[in-house]
């Protein structure tokens, strides 16, 4: 295994940014490549197969060759079996040079984008004198007329305005009534047993819609978020590890927050109407953001420690552990979250999100553990490797070449043989490297 050991201590530890995880852990030398060939292959794959699509050339290349070098570093570490204080920086810094590329790369489309609208725009406009004056009285039926007759139709006669408890009961009922009727039972039984945790989750969550009218304010309920939000961060931040925690040895942090959050609720429901939206609105969907990022990391952690507890449990080493269960329940988030958004109709947005996300993880992870154990120890981080080592390098490395010239051949279309092929590619993959490990197969 590649287990990263110091010198002079018996004690093995792990470049990883989860290395404060109690021992028996796993690396992360095997767990983000690991995770990192199950996204390229398998999640790239199903998105292919959910929604066959022209990728766009110029970033797709872009993510891939960044991840070329990014694995090229990482095992080119791992063959001289140590790496340096300099080269962990310049390995950190790799991830800074791949955002800023994203970010000017984005500015530039988006600025050529704003040009070229603005001169067709130019071009398509009709002098006024060769307007008719008869048009004038042609009603025009865009999109925003029609969408206002349908409203005012469907208003009200009489005027109608729901009381603040009326608008908080509402807007914590996750079932549609409507919905509820034209659904089967076995829909209903289901609602049934989510309708606790979606109440839960409106209780903590803030959501800001730019699609409606009000932008989805709920006075009470969003006066509300600003005591259960902070709170729901502070009790899933590190497991409630601070939550506990005494000011001065008196006075706990939970009870402080709790207090905080009564006191900015009150101040925005009085300095509030329950008609119209306040100014600072759109910050709620940054708490929003917030809590559902550290809600969904809680989750995520939960399951990487069942599946952890089921490999002990079967006594898979934590070399098959790496390469299996935990690379796929650290993948788990990204694999329903990029196949749901190609399923919505945004693949291009999935298949960015399968590389972007696996270069974090890897630059990031690795970086950052190597780092503080650098910090910590005073010394340089050294790795021991072995024949599984290289299946995992030869395998990733393949995968992301392949990929670099399928993908211009079938002209940057992701069809579903594409995506059949992934899936192949990682099932061959994953029988190799348990043969390895197993000891079926040898390398020298």
């Amino acid at each position: 295994m590649a287990f990263l050991s110091q010198p002079g201590k018996k004690k093995k530890r792990y470049a990883s940014a989860g290395a404060m995880i109690p021992p028996p852990p796993v690396s992360n030398l095997y767990r983000s490549p690991g995770a990192g060939i199950f996204v390229t292959t398998v999640v790239a794959g199903s998105v292919a197969l959910v929604k066959p699509f022209a990728v766009a050339s110029r970033p797709f290349l872009r993510d891939v060759i960044f991840y070329m070098v990014a694995v090229f570093w990482t095992f080119l570490m791992l063959y001289r079996g140590t790496t340096t204080l300099g080269e962990t920086l310049g390995y950190l810094g790799l991830y800074v040079v791949y955002v800023l590329i994203v970010i000017i790369s984005a500015y530039i489309y988006n600025r050529q984008k704003r040009l070229i609208n603005s001169s067709v725009q130019s071009t398509a406009q009709i002098p006024a004198e060769f307007h008719s004056s008869d048009d004038d009285d042609v009603p025009c039926m865009n999109g925003g007329t029609v969408q206002q007759e349908y409203e005012s139709e469907y208003r009200p006669l009489l005027p109608y305005s729901e009381s603040t408890s009326q608008i908080l009961l509402s807007s914590m009922n996750p079932v549609d009534s409507r919905k509820w009727r034209r659904k089967p039972w076995s829909w209903r039984a289901l609602k049934i047993l989510k309708t606790p945790l979606e109440v839960v989750l409106l209780l903590c969550i803030p959501v800001v819609d730019p699609d409606k009218e009000d932008r989805n304010w709920r006075r009470p309920l969003n006066c509300l978020h600003l005591t259960t939000a902070p709170l729901a961060c502070l009790l899933t931040f590190q497991s409630g590890a601070y939550a506990d925690y005494l000011i001065q040895g008196q006075f706990p942090v939970w009870l402080l927050m709790l207090l905080l959050g009564f006191f900015l609720s009150a101040i925005a429901f009085c300095t509030t109407t329950n008609d119209s939206p306040p100014k600072y609105h759109s910050l709620f969907s940054l708490l929003g953001f917030l809590v559902s990022a550290l809600l969904i990391s809680a989750a995520a952690s939960e399951v990487v420690s069942l599946l952890h507890m089921l490999g002990v449990v079967l006594s898979l080493s934590n070399t098959v552990l790496g390469l299996t269960l935990l690379a796929w329940g650290n993948s788990i988030g990204d694999c329903f979250s990029d196949i749901t958004i190609a399923r919505q109709g945004y693949p291009r947005m999935a298949i960015s999100a399968c590389f972007g996300g696996i270069i974090f993880n890897m630059l990031l992870g690795v970086g950052l553990g190597g780092l503080m154990q650098m910090v910590e120890t005073h010394n340089d981080v050294q790795f021991e490797t072995d024949g599984l080592t290289w299946v995992l390098a030869a395998s990733l490395g393949l995968s992301l070449v392949l990929s670099f010239v399928i993908v211009p051949m079938s002209q940057f279309h992701l069809g579903r043989n594409y995506g059949i092929f992934l899936l192949v590619f990682y099932a061959i993959f994953l029988i190799i490297a348990l043969l390895t490990e197993f000891g079926k197969i040898h390398f020298v």
